[in-house]
């Protein structure tokens, strides 16, 4: 499931770096573009208690000629630690990239998590690991 994974060196003030995940699942497989959209924004949760889908930020491109969805939201990140485990993370300021990229041979899955200011500083380089994106 997990192709690979990055850490993105933190910025001066955040407390940890950022992490990037690559994920593919296979043709079929993984479920589908806005379910994970939809789940990732889930992750988020706002100090405030508003829904965090009214604040994600979300986007269709095409790149290379394949066809991605991208969404942009901030807030407390609460995830599993490990899929079935019942254990969660809870960390505040964050901000979560993720795009999925729909190939004919399936989907692949990026996940971009960490303190807010170091994503901020990673976020050229997200959009340009995305747009590098070809299917051979």
């Amino acid at each position: 499931m997990r192709v690979a994974q990055f850490k993105l060196p933190k910025v001066d003030g955040d407390s940890e770096d950022g992490s990037l995940v690559l994920y593919y699942f296979g043709q079929g497989q993984g479920g589908g573009t806005q379910a994970n959209i939809d789940r990732w924004i889930g992750q988020m949760h706002q100090p405030d208690g508003s829904d965090s889908k009214d604040r994600a930020k979300s986007e269709t491109l095409t790149v290379n000629g394949l066809k991605v969805t991208m969404v942009d939201v901030r807030g407390t990140y609460s995830a599993e630690m490990s899929p079935g485990s019942g254990d969660f993370t809870s960390k505040s300021n964050y901000r979560l990239r993720a795009a999925v990229i729909e190939t004919p041979k399936g989907s692949y899955f990026v996940k971009l998590t960490g303190p807010e200011k170091t994503i901020a500083q990673w976020d050229h380089g997200f959009r340009d690991y995305i747009n590098s994106f070809k299917f051979k």
